[in-house]
């Protein structure tokens, strides 16, 4: 009886001492899995404020300077060259009798065109008469009216030829090259020579999408040229291109004047300063406080100790400086350094 109640006593003893194992070993797994509560931890960040500069708004291109217009000289007509009523380097006016073709074989075929015209006139007249008695047929006098017609139009054409004859200036301008000498042959629409005119000057320039959207037409433009040194040329935007080219540039057209005293040439390099003659507050801050590119910019700010992510919109670069267009206000604090271990609302230590 006591063996048997000594056993009994073991068995409860060992089975209390699992338990109680199991117990502590499920606490110990508890307290394992449990996951660690981390304090807050500032960040060691370094800091920049946002500043202001007064900028004039300068914007200087340079460009070539081509005439306002300029017109190839093209005959109206074939023959010989008779006359030639220019020199390279003559200044000419529209209309103005420029040269002077052969006619002489024009006027021949003429003569023989008008001859056939009053034969097929003659035999019309006659055909009808005699389709009016039934001694014709219809399809002879329309054979008859149609070469007749025929014979019209190839005198009216002989005749424009012979008008076409004395060739005109199409504009006003300088004869810049002479492609034909007196005496050469040259068919309708052969170039004789080429007129620059140079009263009035132009100068392209392409600028980028930030640039373009400072200027506007009307505009005057400074234009300067190293063969005038001391002399400013003044401009006016003529024409701004409605869309971009593949280099996303926009093409930019100045018109200016040509002073007799200190006349220009096609071809001289000029600069176009677009400058503005007010200044302007822009707001700056360092490149390196730039999380994302210029195109999606973003920076931290720093509020009540924390970094606040925010977006922002950027213009041009000054150095290691970017101004600010929209999105920060001047004196704000900027990170610009620790920014890789940031998220919106991170606790930050700065550091000096």
């Amino acid at each position: 009886m006591k063996k048997k109640l000594t056993i009994t006593l073991i068995c409860i003893a060992l089975i209390f001492f699992f338990m109680f194992k199991l117990a502590s070993n499920k606490k110990k797994i508890e307290e394992k899995n449990t996951p660690v509560k981390i304090k807050n931890v500032s960040i060691p960040v370094t800091i920049s404020p946002v500043i202001a500069k007064v900028e004039a708004n300068g914007l200087v291109k340079t460009g070539v300077l081509a005439p306002i217009s300029q017109a190839k000289v093209l005959s109206g007509a074939s023959g010989n060259i008779k006359r030639l009523l220019f020199k390279i380097g003559d200044q000419v006016t529209t209309g103005q009798s420029f040269a002077v073709i052969d006619t002489r074989l024009l006027e021949i075929d003429l003569q023989k065109s008008l001859s056939n015209v009053s034969k097929l006139k003659r035999d019309l007249e006659i055909y009808t008469e005699l389709l009016e008695g039934n001694a014709a047929t219809l399809e002879k006098v329309n054979e008859i009216r149609l070469n007749y017609n025929d014979a019209l139009s190839q005198a009216g054409q002989l005749r424009r030829q012979i008008s076409d004859a004395t060739i005109k200036a199409p504009t006003s301008g300088v004869v810049a090259s002479k492609i034909m000498e007196e005496g050469m042959f040259v068919t309708a629409g052969n170039e004789i020579a080429s007129l620059v005119n140079l009263e009035k000057l132009k100068v392209e320039v392409f600028l980028t999408e930030s640039e373009v959207y400072q200027i506007s037409l009307g505009q005057e433009i400074k234009l300067k040229t190293d063969v005038y040194p001391e002399k400013p040329f003044l401009g006016m935007v003529t024409f701004i291109a409605p869309q971009a080219n593949q280099s996303y540039n926009y093409q930019v057209e100045i018109t200016t004047g040509n002073d007799k005293k200190s006349p220009l040439r096609s071809g001289t390099f000029v600069s176009a300063d677009f400058s503005s003659k007010i200044a302007k507050q822009i707001l700056l801050i360092p490149r390196e406080a730039l999380i994302e590119s210029t195109q999606d910019a973003s920076v931290y700010v720093t509020q009540n100790g924390r970094a606040v992510l925010r977006k922002i919109d950027v213009g041009q670069e000054y150095g290691n400086l970017i101004e600010v267009i929209k999105g920060l206000g001047l004196g704000e604090q900027v990170v610009t350094s620790g920014q890789i271990n940031l998220k919106d609302g991170t606790l930050i230590n700065i550091t000096k």
